[in-house]
Parts: structure tokens; sequence; C-alpha cells
């Protein structure tokens, strides 16, 4: 494995103060949730980690590397891109591959991932393409619908599902797997423990039919922490492994990788009645001391955070949003926090984490992690 440049714009030395917005990427936080994790998990468990969507804000190739070195025995990506950049990265690990389109064949056969057949449709377009290639024994994975009603196989597919598969040398069946739809709230165990039964059928139903058994799993970071008992033989972490357990009890245990940085550009003194942003957002009823920031909605913060309901911190103090968010700034209160051009604000980090963010507008931290636009420079930290 090649190791990651030590070089800008990937890696800086926390002392350096950069002048500009950029992403913090602590990987000794990253190693201390796998840490947490795995200790949740029996010896023999698996483990997958979700590295889709950017690593969730992050940057992939880095965290993956960072996992791969760790000993994560599975990756997973939502599409065929995000697989193909991490085998261009020299990750040698398995990758499930959770939602493969049938165009994207060629790239799944090439870099070796692993899709989730997730309906009969999928599972006769893809034998075919490997029959026609004269490709046996490709190794995939069973989705079963146990509840969540995205996507997945269902209980009265299991004949046919098992005569297709009879039917042809192109494909293994490596494992069989489903996804729990609320196994962060308390209120929904009942629905939760009815998914696991489903898929103890499913699994059951399929195996009977196959000469070997696949692995299994359905645990996802809250499922972790909250079903252990149904770790089966892999579980697959997400947003766990960035900080956040879904639960304040479970996020004290972990760390958040990413802390968002961005710079004062200009402070505005203003009088009583004066108005600030877009379509006058914000009106002043007393004079004001506004701060404007380098981000805005094309980073990712997105509009929902105005009015006051984001914030970020200056000096260890809370400066809220004045206004409605702008493309590439935004403007905060600094009435009371006595501040300069080039001072460094926070917008989130183990300070300000992205879950308590992301509640003050009405959405979740997977949302406000996930839009981090590519704009913003990464700086990845690994002492």
């Amino acid at each position: 494995m090649k190791p990651v440049p030590v070089t800008t714009p990937f890696h800086c030395l926390r002392a350096m103060t950069l002048q500009e917005t950029h992403l913090e990427i602590n990987l000794k936080a990253l190693a201390h949730n796998y840490s947490v994790l795995r200790s949740r998990l029996q010896p023999q468990t698996s483990f997958l980690a979700v590295v889709k969507a950017f690593s969730y804000g992050h940057e992939a190739a880095v965290v993956a590397q960072k996992l791969e070195a760790l000993g994560v025995n599975y990756f997973g990506v939502a599409y065929a891109p995000e697989g193909s950049n991490l085998r261009h990265h020299d990750i040698q690990t398995p990758i499930l591959l959770l939602h493969p389109l049938p165009g994207h064949f060629e790239s799944i056969v090439a870099h070796r991932l692993e899709p989730s057949l997730y309906s009969l449709d999928l599972i006769t377009q893809l034998i075919t393409y490997l029959e026609q290639r004269n490709i046996e024994d490709f190794p995939v994975h069973l989705k079963f619908n146990s509840g969540l009603n995205r996507l997945g196989l269902s209980l009265k597919d299991i004949p046919d599902v098992l005569e297709r598969l009879a039917q042809t040398k192109s494909v293994r069946v490596v494992s069989v797997f489903s996804h729990l739809a609320a196994s962060e709230d308390p209120k929904e165990d009942a629905f939760s423990r009815n998914q696991i039964n489903r898929f103890e059928a499913f699994y059951e139903g399929v195996t009977l039919g196959l000469n070997h058994k696949p692995f299994r799993h359905i645990l996802n970071t809250s499922g972790i922490f909250n079903y252990p008992e149904a770790q089966y033989n892999m579980v697959r972490s997400g947003i766990g492994l960035y900080g956040y357990g879904n639960d304040t009890q479970f996020d004290a245990l972990l760390q958040p990788v990413a802390r968002l940085i961005t710079i004062i550009t200009q402070i505005h003194h203003l009088d009583p009645g004066a108005s600030v942003g877009y379509n006058r957002g914000h009106q002043t009823n007393q004079a004001m001391t506004t701060a404007t920031l380098a981000i805005g909605h094309a980073d990712g913060i997105s509009r929902l955070y105005g009015q006051g309901k984001g914030w970020v911190l200056i000096h260890g103090q809370k400066a809220p949003i004045v206004g409605n968010v702008c493309m590439d700034m935004i403007m905060v209160d600094v009435t009371n926090i006595p501040c300069q051009n080039g001072d460094q604000a926070i917008v989130l980090g183990p300070e300000l984490p992205a879950s308590s963010l992301a509640e003050s507008a009405g959405t979740i931290s997977y949302e406000l992690l996930t839009s981090l636009s590519q704009r913003i420079k990464r700086v990845v930290i690994d002492s």
C-alpha cells in the first residue's frame, strides 16, 4: 500500500494557521473510534467500514488507507466509481458495492467490486453479463428487505433466487445481509427485533438451497451498540467511525474526526435599523458587530442554518449566524466577542459536534457531513 503523500493539501501540522477554509481530518480520532466499535464485538466478528460519499464528507482514500492498516475486513461504498477510486489508491481489501447499477458492470468486474444483489431483475442482468464473458465464481452479496423498504429481496423471492443461482456458475454468494431501519430508536425496539427475526428466516431459507453457508450481517453503527447479540459474522459501521453514535451516551465514547475551520474576512459595526445579507435577512434593533466568514451554502453550510439556527465558535464563544446564508459567505454576530480579520472560526468539530449543529436546524449529522463541498481543502492529521 502506498503511503499518503505528506504534502499539502492533505497533510499539515496542527500548528500551521491556514488563512482559508479547511477541514482537518484527524486519523488518530478515526483509529480511536474504530477501537471503540471493535471492542463491542466478538474477536471473530468481521468489520465492514462504510466509506461511501467521500467517507461521509471526509476523504475516502485517506480514511480507507488508515482503516486498511488498522485491519478492517471489508469496505462498503454506494456506487461503483467510489469503489474504483479506492482501487486506484491501492486499496486491496474487499469492497461491498451497496447499490450496483447495470451500467457499471464493466467497472465492477474490472475493479473487483462485490455487488449487492437486491432484486431478481438485477440478478438476471448480472448473470447474463458474466456468462457472456465466461466469468465464473464472481463474488456477490444477497440483500434482503427486512422492513426498510428501500432495496432488497423478499421472502417470497427465495425460490426464484435459488433457481437462478442453481442454473449458473457465474456467481458465488459471499454473504446475505439486511439493513435495520431504526436501530438508534428505543421506541422502535420491537420493529428492529422483528427485522432481525425476518432476516434470520430469509437466511435460513436461502442457505437451505445453497451448497455452502455464506456469512451474514445486519448491524449498523447503532445496531452495534444496541443489538450486539445480532452481530453474526460481520457488522457495518459508517457514522460511528467518524465520531457520532446517534445517542449522547455513545457520542461520549467517540471522537469527531473532522474539524471544519474558516476565517474572518471582514468586520462590520452596524447601527440600529441596518440590515444584513440577502433579502435583508436580518435587521438590527440595536448596535451590532458582525463578522463575515469565508464559507457558505456552496461549501455545505445550508440555508437551513441561517437566521440564528446555526452558529460557529470564535475564541471559544458562540457566534450565531445572522440573516441568510450566502453561497460563499456567512455573517455571524460577534458583538460581544473580541476578534479581528484573519481570526479563525470553528464551524464543526470536537468543540462543536456536527450532531449538535445539525439538530439546531432540524437535520442530522449525516446530512451535514456529507454536504461538505469538495472545494474545501482537506488537511490530514495523523499524530
